[in-house]
């Protein structure tokens, strides 16, 4: 015998329908979505709540405190996603009238831990840099491209969308072009100009011949713009000649560009303009790898930082 279906059931499908229909998300996001919420349903039903107008924000509380305990625990991360979830079939609910108040609107979320961002030390940077030598054309292009994400701490999408006219600037600045449009201006230092100065004087005219004409200021071999792809293999094939052990990819040239900016003593707020940031506070999580540094350095160099049993 089938199970009639309840009201929050019956909600839940048109809030799914809604999901498919009226907001054309993706297939893999509808069944994010779905799964989601059938979860967080079969648990209302399994404490007796049949009607939408029954939940409160502690039962949404107990829930998503639920999610981090038992045999397959969630991350902070995944209960967050989750309770996104129910906020969305929860603000539905209320749009359509379906009840009087939103009970999901004042369920705190779950606090995440802090994720420190790696970077590497000045001294493996140097040996990864260091490992592109050569003067044939694709060395000094892969040079000059790795000598920008350090010099500027620019995201890679960032740098492989750069132009020439973006820093063929007489003053040693670039013109880099961030997230929602936004621009913002960094300086070169000697190193990447001198890199760069040699990638366009002997290798871009050369590459820019076997493709079509384009601005972009880091091309490929067959003169199209550098891929985001093309940059990961840049990056790749620089830390393995380096031996480094360390994972490194295109965010640890903007990581250590922070970090090693801070540890030399510039000031949190000239980063933040330097990394297009808008909040200084995402920022400040850098200042927390220095910390750090400076902690494990006293903790080793002081003679009373430890304990005689340490």
């Amino acid at each position: 015998m089938t199970t009639p279906l309840t009201s929050v059931d019956r909600w839940l499908a048109k809030y799914l329908r809604f999901v498919a229909i009226e907001r054309g998300l993706s297939g893999n996001t509808q069944l994010a979505y779905r799964r989601d919420l059938t979860a967080y349903v079969a648990w209302l039903h399994g404490r007796g709540v049949d009607e939408c107008a029954d939940v409160t924000p502690a039962m949404i509380g107990d829930y998503i405190g639920s999610l981090a305990e038992g045999e397959s625990p969630k991350t902070a991360s995944s209960q967050n996603r989750i309770l996104s979830s129910i906020r969305g079939f929860h603000r539905f609910l209320l749009d359509e009238e379906a009840v009087a108040v939103d009970a999901s609107v004042d369920v705190h979320r779950p606090k995440e831990a802090k994720r420190l961002p790696k970077a590497i030390s000045v001294e493996q940077m140097t040996a990864l840099l260091g490992a592109v030598s050569g003067d044939d054309p694709v060395a000094l292009r892969n040079r000059a491209f790795l000598e920008f994400l350090y010099a500027t701490g620019a995201r890679v999408s960032e740098a492989v969308g750069l132009n020439v006219d973006d820093v063929t600037d007489a003053t040693g600045l670039v013109r880099v072009r961030g997230k929602g449009g936004k621009q913002r201006i960094v300086p070169l230092g000697s190193y990447a100009q001198q890199a760069i100065e040699a990638y366009l004087t002997r290798v871009r005219p050369e590459f820019s011949t076997r493709g079509k004409s384009t601005p972009a200021l880091f091309l490929g071999p067959r003169g199209q713009r550098l891929s985001r792809q093309g940059a990961w293999l840049i990056i790749q094939s620089a830390a393995e000649k380096a031996h480094l052990t360390a994972h490194v990819s295109p965010h640890t040239f903007r990581h250590s560009f922070a970090t090693h900016l801070l540890a030399g003593g510039a000031d949190v707020r000239v980063v933040q303009e330097l990394l297009g940031h808008s909040s200084v506070a995402t920022t400040q999580i850098y200042t927390l790898v220095t910390a750090d540094t400076l902690r494990e350095s006293y903790r080793l160099a002081h003679p009373r930082a430890r304990s005689k049993n340490q």
